[in-house]
């Protein structure tokens, strides 16, 4: 008689860890490939105050107001718009992000904190219907008719922003502010952890293209700034 040999069968308990285990990796893996792409997709655009090639028009990713007071991690991007300002690298800020409605005005206090630390009003450009990443990059393009532009944002946050400026055929390098500090240790965990999840907006953004929910007239107020 022939002797059939079975292979062990795992316990139904173990089977389903496994499977468990491998649903884990699969959905880890396809959260962290829009990520991996954006940072790709930015290419080599990062740089520093010191060695940024100098570029008319820094613009400023809004990030949340507190009354009339930007938010800490606001404050620190802008403080980084002041020293290219200040170091040549740029002549011009355009602060983008939302103009008010029945919240706040965001684009007002950006304006203000760069008034207030000698930026002349001349200079400062505001968008106020920057209300995603993806919006203040395709109109500081459409709107405001930028080609190229430094942007200004946390380190978390700039290989998206970068990406989504390539797609909205925005050349720009990126500034970022490295906020992992214990003062801003809450905000920055909370950001880092949300790129995740932003990543895959963005690169459907990235393939869609969809138009910012407020669609502007061409603007002159950047050659305007430049010239006055």
């Amino acid at each position: 008689m022939d002797v059939i040999l079975r292979r062990p069968t795992l316990p139904r308990t173990r089977r389903a860890q496994r499977r468990g285990y491998q649903a884990a990796v699969l959905l880890a893996v396809a959260g962290l490939a829009p990520a991996t792409w954006l940072h790709l997709y930015a290419g080599n655009r990062v740089r520093t105050v010191a060695d940024v090639p100098p570029v008319d028009v820094t613009m400023v990713l809004g990030a949340g107001v507190d009354g009339d007071r930007p938010s800490d991690l606001l404050a620190r991007r802008l403080d980084v718009a002041l020293e290219l300002y200040r170091a040549g690298r740029t002549r011009v800020i355009l602060v983008s992000g939302d103009g008010g409605g029945n919240r706040y005005d965001e684009t007002k206090v950006m304006r203000r904190y760069l008034a207030d630390r000698g930026i002349p009003q001349t200079r400062i450009v505001t968008d106020e219907s920057g209300f995603s990443t993806w919006e203040s990059c395709v109109r500081a393009k459409r709107v405001y008719g930028l080609d190229r532009a430094i942007v200004v944002t946390q380190s978390f946050h700039l290989r998206r922003a970068l990406g989504l400026c390539r797609a909205a055929g925005l050349d720009a390098y990126g500034v970022a502010d490295e906020s992992l500090t214990w003062g801003h240790l809450g905000p920055t965990v909370y950001g880092s952890g949300r790129e995740m999840f932003a990543a895959i907006k963005a690169t459907g953004q990235i393939v869609l293209k969809p138009d910012p929910r407020v669609n502007s007239p061409e603007s002159d107020e950047i050659r305007r700034a430049l010239n006055g």
